[in-house]
């Protein structure tokens, strides 16, 4: 791959990474709900579904799945149908109250769920996102040289992605944690909770607008 291709490729993916959507919701909620350290499960959970994604993309099975209307359409409804089950989720989350015997000021924090949880609800943001399979489809055959072997270029695009990815995530569950501060009674949190759960279920709701063409507008 010329380097001139990477270097493009860098500066698309940040543009990808920067841009609003399911997982920059999510991380930031899981940041301000859980704290950055937290929150890192759940950006490797993102990591995991967007290796998957570049793997349907780069293996010709997202042309495929844009092919048929029935099978995008199923990926794109179930998409949607989880982040707006996520969202609902989270607006109903439960609260846990500063403990008895903590420092007056300690916040109330939003029930912690386990590790395996929080992963599994990153990699399903991402691997049901039907807009990430229409643009990794679109693009990534873009920065392919038809010229050289197949699995080394999706390799180094794929770790260049998931490093620009994992930094901006993180970046963007920091700005949320360093908030905490103004969360600290159980009413805030609440208020967080359906902030950020209403945000994941009108996300999942444009979801249902997204078009099969939509790649090629």
């Amino acid at each position: 791959m010329a380097f001139s291709t990477w270097i493009t490729f860098v500066i698309a993916a940040s543009i990808i990474a920067v841009s609003p959507g399911s997982g920059a919701v999510l991380s930031m909620s899981h940041g301000l709900s859980y704290g950055v350290r937290k929150a890192s499960g759940t950006i490797l959970g993102l990591q995991a579904g967007l290796l998957l994604v570049l793997a349907i993309a780069g293996a010709g099975v997202g042309s495929l799945l844009l092919a048929s209307e029935l099978a995008f359409n199923v990926v794109k409804t179930v998409g949607a149908l989880y982040l707006i089950w996520l969202g609902f989720s989270q607006w109903r989350a439960k609260v846990q109250a500063a403990p008895a015997g903590a420092d007056r000021g300690a916040p109330a924090r939003a029930e912690l769920p386990s590790l395996q949880k929080r992963v599994l609800t990153g990699f399903l943001t991402n691997a049901t996102n039907p807009k990430g399979i229409i643009f990794m489809v679109a693009v990534l055959p873009q920065f392919i040289s038809q010229e050289h072997p197949l699995l080394p270029q999706l390799l180094i695009l794929a770790a260049t992605m998931c490093t620009i990815d994992l930094v901006v995530m993180h970046s963007y569950a920091f700005l949320a944690a360093s908030m905490q501060r103004f969360f600290r009674d159980a009413r805030a949190v609440k208020r967080q909770n359906r902030v950020f759960g209403g945000l994941l279920m009108a996300v999942g709701a444009a979801l249902f607008f997204v078009k099969r063409g939509g790649s090629h507008a």
